[in-house]
């Protein structure tokens, strides 16, 4: 079973349910993945989201990445990656999956220079930072294009244009 819980650290615009939505969001993500499984594992499997402000991604991406600048999101996966394959026979009862971290300010603007809602664009990002949190990444062209194309599967499962079209 796949828990997602959204923490809202400074209000965010829209009366969106964004937990409901956050939570859609990371299974449409984990079901294109080989890890599609751990969405009903018998140990819950959770990820936290955090809506928030660039102050406080800000400050993270400086603590755990050395950017001193605010950036959309941010993933903290709390499993490693060669682990993975093996949660779904843990006995703990519940696992974190990891973290996602969404910057206000940033989100709202980048979806108001595309042209799209900061729901459309702040579900893309949480797609985006549920593939991180299960290996994924985006460091060369060939790793880029398969994380993409998984993005833009996952959010047409939920209704959501091509972020990249």
């Amino acid at each position: 079973m796949l828990i997602v819980e959204s923490h809202e650290a400074q209000p965010w615009p829209d009366v969106l349910d964004w937990e409901a939505r956050a939570g859609e969001a990371v299974a449409a993500a984990l079901k294109l993945t080989p890890f599609a499984s751990l969405a009903d594992a018998a140990p819950m499997v959770e990820v936290a989201v955090r809506l928030t402000d660039d102050a406080e991604v800000q400050t993270l991406n400086r603590d755990f990445r050395g950017k001193d600048k605010p950036t959309n999101v941010l993933s903290f996966p709390q499993v490693q990656a060669d682990l993975l394959e093996s949660l779904s026979n843990s006995d703990d009862g519940e696992i974190l999956l990891g973290d996602i971290v969404l910057a206000r300010e940033t989100c709202a603007r980048e979806a108001e220079e595309k042209g799209i809602s900061l729901a459309d664009h702040a579900t893309h990002l949480i797609v985006h930072g549920a593939l991180h949190l299960v290996g994924y990444d985006h460091i060369d062209d060939p790793e880029a294009s398969a994380m993409e194309a998984l993005e833009v599967k996952a959010l047409a499962s939920l209704g959501i244009a091509n972020p990249y079209a």
